[in-house]
């Protein structure tokens, strides 16, 4: 009979993560790095109990805890911090997540959904009420008077990659060595789930010991099937106009140089979506920047006329197809590297299902040889021409002339000003991070990356709110690199809490914080739908009860001054220049430092990319600019299609 060990279920969750590991191609990592939570009646007695005595035990023991502990000051943010970190990790390493019952759990759902959409591993472990319902219905408590066996927790399943409750202690080990599976799969991973009835986090099971001896878990990298790669290479053989679409793949499976190397050999131009971004560095003779409906104009012209689009690591969102207009050449063909066998079958793609890095070196090995192929020169001048024009385009726009900026009010600047300054000022290592608004679609077509992890954009879900606390995961994920929070006000305002969170963890972020006094990026959506920009922007009501009077007077810098960030106020770009220095010169101790900059949502801050994004408009309405809109919208639909391929073969152009 094996031996035996007593713990309660939460006292045996916090033993088994910390023997958890993740080994990929030699490189192995403890998997779960440490608890993020807030306690309440609903976890405070199991799990809380718990990690304290985790820490205690190894404080009495002379070494630090291998599950530390955090509080967050909100159980979205914390996934947020969460995902952050794992992405910047290329999900190699993951936080767990811990809330009490009823609002404190179903409050991680946002960042739950986040998660699964972007494919980035975290765990989390909602409370729920009691399993023996001795005491129903108890505070916080969901009861449906048609099932008494669901719980508010079963909000997670639908965005959640795998989904438990554990009503009974001997349910766990299967259900913890399931969710070790899913956070370490490349190919089906994302928000694991397993809800905790308070009463079973504290109840006492004797557990094989075997449960808590160190478990790597290895994250494979499957090599692509011979004959797969065969095909594709004659796909491609056939192209005279190629073009490669370079998705969050690229990363995640650290394909980078894998990717140059077959651009380089063939020839083949680059566009990259936004998880992509950073696949190939600015510089690059291939890399035409982004691609699609915040793509850059260079990306999208070749796009357009691409007769093969080879697709590694992407699933083909409707910003990078803008809205299936990108692809207009008849009988294009699409090639799609990818580890889900989901995305590599999109449009009726030729499939290559592996790992990204596996397939491009075979790829390439399939078209060198005697007979190697590589695109013409004439192909190769023109992209390297869209390339010069797009690029003085992105000059013109950190630092745009008189025309521009003669009209700004004193103290405003234009945001593309801001993210050239930062952009030019911050070192080539250190991370942009953003996720709504309009800054993600400036940064996309404007940022030069210099680094292939230092563009970190959430566009799955664009949370607003997203930015402050990932921000602190990518800082824990890499002490070594600076991290720069773009968020505009509407996002600061949705989750300026987690700034505490930074002050009492003395971690060093550097949050740019861009205020044009309402919702910019929908306010422009708006204007161009006919809808004039309502309700986008902070004001008073006016005489008639419209939300059109003066400006509200609130201080977001004495906000962020107030929750204990170093706070500066630049109101030119020479004093823009000089705060970025301050920021970059304080302590890496020293906890966050906010950037706090106007601008003017009036001017555009970055070129047009010459591309669309469906946003249905009004078929009927009373108002002009709408009937306007919905004509002009009409106009562009005409461009779109289905992106089926061809199957009777390769085509040649």
């Amino acid at each position: 009979m094996s031996a035996t060990v007593r713990l309660t279920v939460a006292q045996a969750i916090v033993r088994f993560l910390a023997a958890q590991y993740s080994e990929r191609a030699g490189d192995r990592h403890r998997l779960i790095v440490g608890v993020l939570g807030i306690f309440g009646h609903g976890n405070v007695a199991g799990l809380g109990q718990a990690l304290l005595q985790h820490e205690l035990a190894a404080v009495s023991a002379g070494r630090t805890p291998e599950l530390p502990y955090v509080l967050t000051r909100n159980e979205q943010a914390q996934v947020h911090t969460a995902v952050g970190f794992a992405r910047q990790r290329r999900r190699l390493q993951a936080w767990a997540c811990t809330a009490s019952v009823g609002p404190g759990s179903t409050n991680m759902i946002t960042g739950a959904a986040l998660a699964t959409i972007n494919r980035i591993p975290v765990l989390l472990l909602p409370s729920s009420v009691f399993a023996t319902r001795a005491t129903a219905p108890v505070l916080q408590e969901l009861e449906r008077f048609s099932d008494g066996t669901v719980t508010a927790n079963e909000a997670f399943r639908p965005v959640s990659l795998y989904f438990d409750e554990i009503i009974r202690p001997e349910q766990l080990p299967s259900a913890l060595l399931a969710a070790m599976r899913v956070l370490t799969d490349p190919a089906d991973t994302g928000a694991v789930t397993i809800s905790l009835p308070q009463d079973v986090q504290a109840q006492a099971h004797d557990w094989p010991a075997e449960l808590f001896a160190e478990r790597t878990w290895h994250i494979r990298r499957p090599p692509a099937e011979p004959d797969r790669i065969a095909a594709a290479a004659a796909v491609i053989r056939s192209a005279r106009r190629p073009f490669v679409v370079a998705g969050g793949g690229v990363h995640y499976s650290a394909a980078e140089h894998a990717l140059a190397d077959f651009c380089a050999a063939t020839g083949i131009p680059v566009g990259e979506t936004q998880a992509g971004k950073g696949s190939l560095l600015h510089g690059d003779p291939r890399l035409m920047g982004a691609v699609g409906s915040t793509g850059s104009t260079a990306a999208n012209a070749l796009a357009r006329s691409a007769d093969v689009v080879i697709g590694v690591g992407t699933r083909y969102s409707d910003f990078t197809t803008a809205s299936r207009t990108a692809f207009q050449a008849d009988g294009v063909r699409f090639v799609n590297i990818n580890i889900t066998g989901f995305d590599a079958g999109k449009h009726a793609g030729l499939s290559i299902v592996a790992d990204a890095g596996e397939a491009l070196r075979q790829l390439a090995s399939a078209l060198g040889g005697d007979e190697p192929y590589r695109v013409s020169l004439d192909f190769a001048d023109e992209a390297a021409r869209q390339w010069k024009r797009w690029d003085d385009a992105v000059a013109t726009a950190y630092s745009p002339g008189p025309g521009v900026t003669d009209g700004l009010a004193d103290g405003v600047l234009t945001q593309g000003q801001v993210l050239g300054a930062v952009n030019e000022l911050a070192d080539p290592r250190d991370v942009v991070l953003c996720a709504a608004g309009s800054m993600p679609g400036d940064i996309h077509k404007l940022w030069r990356v210099r680094d292939h992890d230092a563009y970190h954009v959430e566009y799955g879900y664009s949370c607003m709110g997203y930015e402050i606390p990932a921000s602190i995961g990518v800082r824990w994920a890499d002490p070594s690199r600076d991290v720069f929070a773009m968020v505009g006000d509407g996002g600061y305002l949705m989750m300026p809490s987690e700034i505490v969170t930074a002050v009492a963890e003395r971690v060093k972020v550097i949050v740019v914080l861009v205020v044009n006094d309402g919702f910019g990026s929908i306010g422009a959506l708006s204007e161009s739908l006919g809808s004039q920009r309502f309700g986008t922007r902070y004001r008073f009501r006016d005489g008639v009860g419209r939300l059109a009077g003066p400006a509200l007077p609130v201080d977001l810098a004495a906000n962020a001054r107030s929750l204990g960030a170093t706070v500066l106020t630049p109101r030119t770009v020479a004093e823009l220049h000089a705060a970025i220095a301050t920021a970059k010169a304080a302590p890496a101790d020293g906890g966050p430092v906010v950037i706090c900059v106007h601008t003017d949502p009036l001017v555009a801050g970055s070129p047009d990319s010459e591309s669309w994004w469906d946003v249905p408009v009004s078929q009927v309405s009373a108002l002009d600019s709408t009937q306007a809109a919905y004509a002009s919208y009409v106009e562009s639909r005409k461009a779109q299609r289905d992106l089926i391929a061809p199957t009777d073969g390769p085509t040649a152009r």
